[in-house]
């Protein structure tokens, strides 16, 4: 596949994740929630997590941003729910990673997430990028 096909194809992932997020709402009873905002561009998100035995049983997010930041929230959880507390910090360790251009490992089926590795071109949309992931981080954080 040429690169403008591959370009193109991310660029639809990421848009369909827009205009139909993942796990878009909150969790009523969710053990854990967090809100962050990016100060510079306006993005802001809610999200909260549900967390049992180790194990990352539900995600979901609220808020509003650009494309890149409401996409990467709706693949974030997706990737997470079902994981443990472990590999959801391994993920988002992979994911700040690719955000900086650097090599990943090929062993984790990051599925669509792959669609944002073009963010790294874009200095300023990698905190767009990274807003949800971060959020995950601070919440897990109090989990372990």
């Amino acid at each position: 596949m040429s690169f403008n096909n591959l370009d193109q194809l991310y660029r639809q992932v990421i848009m369909d994740h827009y205009k139909n997020p993942r796990n878009k709402g909150a969790i009523e009873d969710g053990s854990v929630t967090v809100d962050m905002n990016n100060p510079t561009c306006g993005d802001r998100i809610h999200l909260t997590m549900k967390v049992e035995d180790g194990v990352v049983t539900d995600a979901k997010f609220d808020g509003e941003g650009c494309s890149i930041s409401m996409a990467s929230a709706s693949m974030m959880t997706q990737a997470i729910k079902g994981k443990d507390i472990e590999h959801a910090m391994k993920l988002s360790h992979v994911f700040s990673e690719m955000m900086l251009g650097n090599d990943y490992p090929d062993n984790l089926d990051l599925d669509d997430i792959e669609a944002l590795q073009g963010v790294a071109k874009f200095p300023a949309r990698i905190k767009c990028a990274t807003l949800s992931w971060k959020a995950m981080e601070k919440g897990l954080q109090s989990e372990k």
